[in-house]
């Protein structure tokens, strides 16, 4: 028992210090990636290739005055930013990043916690990200802040639903809640992957996934060709960090389900082994996220809401359907 606590201990270290440098990481890579797409330089002058930019970024988010508005409620102002992280992390605690391995004769089950209910868990978990949104716009005191607050929880609320309703599909064909099982079930080779039976399921999880994670161009949440900046808009600081870091966090979790998921998970690709086909999955798919917000242009809340309720909720609803007759049949 208490090899299994330091075991449990060692691997939530692991992921909450990895995937903090990962989502700080993914700023730089972000960056980048704009550049390279809109030819402009992007970091180039701090460390070769401007590799040290987010060293920099740390130091400057870390020693940046940390101000706290006058009519703020200082505690839940202070807190709001703990729940974001805290709904980035924990939702991976069930996520299996790889396959079983053995090391020095002990085998390694790369997974916190594997529960029959997984991808339940990690779509309830991710969705109390929301009170993070909605406690910093309340707390600051602005009117701006509160109306970002607002509209934060209009889009978080209706792509959750969206993204719910749409993993329901492939789950039937699965007939099980493990993002284990589900990963196992895709063990036969590329054709079993689950992408090829529900396109339509992936497409929609994907687009409500970047919805959900406040990416353009859905990024309604802190809309960035605004003055203001929605709800953080008083936020300063290592707390206005915690908001971004949490997101990008985010982001590399829904990676690693959408390939659980939809592309094979962990199984070995051909000649490639299982740990690394998973990788370059996940980094395709924050590439591909990357992509999609140096390419399409912002939309308008209501366009988002009508995409959402008139188109996605129902072609959600019928590939529940069919799926349904093709299974009883």
């Amino acid at each position: 028992m208490s090899a299994f606590i330091i075991e449990t201990l060692i691997k939530i270290l692991i992921v909450v210090a990895v995937f903090s440098f990962l989502g700080g990481f993914a700023t730089y890579i972000e960056r980048k990636v704009l550049a390279f797409f809109q030819r402009r330089l992007g970091p180039s002058y701090v460390g070769p290739y401007g590799i040290l930019q987010l060293l920099a970024d740390g130091i400057k988010l870390f020693t940046k005055e940390d101000v706290l508005p006058q009519n703020a409620n200082k505690f839940i102002f202070s807190i709001a930013p703990i729940i974001a992280m805290m709904s980035a992390l924990i939702p991976m605690a069930v996520i299996p990043f790889f396959g079983d391995f053995t090391i020095f004769g002990y085998e390694v089950h790369p997974i916190i916690s594997d529960i029959n209910v997984a991808l339940l868990f990690f779509l309830a978990a991710g969705s109390v990200g929301i009170y993070a949104p909605l406690l910093a716009g309340l707390s600051s005191g602005s009117k701006y802040s509160l109306l970002g607050a607002a509209r934060a929880a209009i889009q978080l609320l209706s792509f959750e639903v969206v993204s719910t309703l749409t993993i329901l599909a492939p789950l039937m064909i699965v007939g099980s809640l493990s993002l284990v099982q589900i990963n196992h079930y895709q063990s036969g080779g590329v054709l079993n992957w689950l992408v090829f039976k529900q396109p339509l399921a992936f497409v929609l999880f994907l687009i409500a996934s970047y919805a959900e994670l406040n990416r353009t161009p859905f990024d309604l949440l802190e809309h960035e060709a605004e003055i203001v900046a929605g709800y953080v808009t008083e936020y300063s600081g290592l707390k206005w960090g915690m908001f971004f870091l949490a997101e990008y966090a985010h982001l590399f979790g829904f990676c690693f389900v959408i390939s659980l998921i939809f592309f094979g998970g962990y199984n070995p690709l051909w000649f490639i082994p299982g740990g690394v086909a998973i990788i370059l999955k996940v980094c395709f798919f924050v590439f591909l996220a990357m992509w999609a917000r140096a390419t399409f242009p912002h939309v308008r809340p209501d366009q988002l809401m009508r995409m959402c309720w008139k188109i996605m909720m129902p072609l959600a609803l019928i590939n529940i359907l069919i799926t349904s007759i093709v299974i009883l049949l």
